[in-house]
């Protein structure tokens, strides 16, 4: 037993040699670089984390600025559409519907004017051949009368008649520039109409358009297609502006709709049982084959 102490004091006095010191470094050195590769590795995947989270709250907070904006610009929108719908209606809705109730005879007949009344005064100006503005009175005003015959001015332009031998269909009748007998400027000017049908053209063929079911009205100005053309803008593109406004905004904020768009079509149709099921079901249970064969 002392031999063997005196042994192993002795070898744990001897120094340590190098290779093994070496050894001993080298795996410490080793599990250091793995825990501080670990280390590194697990941080990485937490900044890349937190940052594809701020990605995805920057997103969000774009996606939601860009819904409210767009929610503000559809509701100013369907505003907008429905005033516009409104100031439309007495401006160009009535005015074409009415034009379309005369039904006016789309081939120009010939026309004469007779006499030309210059008036001033609201209680002398109870009617206008032209207003600039339909919903002011006038306080001067002209009004034409004309004389028309249902032969085409076309016809009359190729073979003209003599004025006092013409049979004329309607005799003194008033005559207008539109079938409301107003507009708005530049499109409608009454001292140019007063000068091209008035005054020094009195007595002189030009052509005009009739009504067909109020023979007594004339007008100078007809077009059925920019007559159709605008009913149909002012009628379709506020409410189409409209309806697409009110849809969306539906859709995105109403619960109501979204349930039913995102309803299942299956949640009715899963209550009973398919033909295939009550088939196995009788071959695997013929006793339930009476109450099954009730679906």
């Amino acid at each position: 037993m002392k031999k063997s102490n005196t042994a192993n004091t002795i070898l744990s006095s001897l120094p340590t040699s190098p290779t093994m010191s070496a050894h001993h470094s080298y795996v410490g050195s080793k599990a250091s670089l793995h825990s501080s590769r670990s280390s590194r590795s697990s941080l990485n995947h937490t900044t890349a984390n937190t940052k594809s989270n701020k990605i995805d709250l920057e997103i969000e907070t774009i996606l939601e600025k860009a819904k409210f904006y767009t929610s503000v610009c559809l509701g100013t929108t369907a505003i907008l559409s429905v005033f516009t719908f409104l100031f439309l209606i007495p401006f160009v809705v009535d005015p074409a519907i009415s034009t379309i109730i005369a039904d006016y005879d789309p081939v120009p007949v010939t026309c004469i004017v007779i006499d030309h009344i210059q008036a001033a005064g609201i209680k002398n100006c109870t009617w206008s051949s032209c207003r600039e503005g339909c919903t002011s009175s006038p306080n001067k005003c002209h009004q034409l009368y004309v004389n028309y015959t249902r032969i085409p001015f076309a016809e009359w332009e190729k073979n003209p008649r003599d004025l006092e031998t013409v049979l004329w269909d309607v005799s003194y009748t008033k005559f207008l520039i539109n079938s409301e007998g107003c507009g708005y400027p530049p499109t409608t000017n009454c001292s140019i109409f007063a000068q091209q049908y008035g005054f020094q053209h009195i007595g002189e063929p030009f052509p005009c358009y009739y009504s067909r079911a109020y023979p007594e009205v004339v007008i100078g100005r007809y077009s059925w297609e920019n007559n159709l053309f605008h009913l149909l803008l002012s009628l379709i593109i506020p409410t189409v502006l409209f309806a697409l406004s009110i849809g969306v905004l539906s859709y995105w904020y109403c619960p109501c709709c979204d349930n039913a768009c995102n309803k299942s079509s299956r949640v009715y149709a899963e209550k009973f049982p398919t033909k295939e099921e009550i088939a196995n079901c009788m071959k695997c249970n013929p006793e339930k084959s009476i109450s099954l064969n009730s679906y």
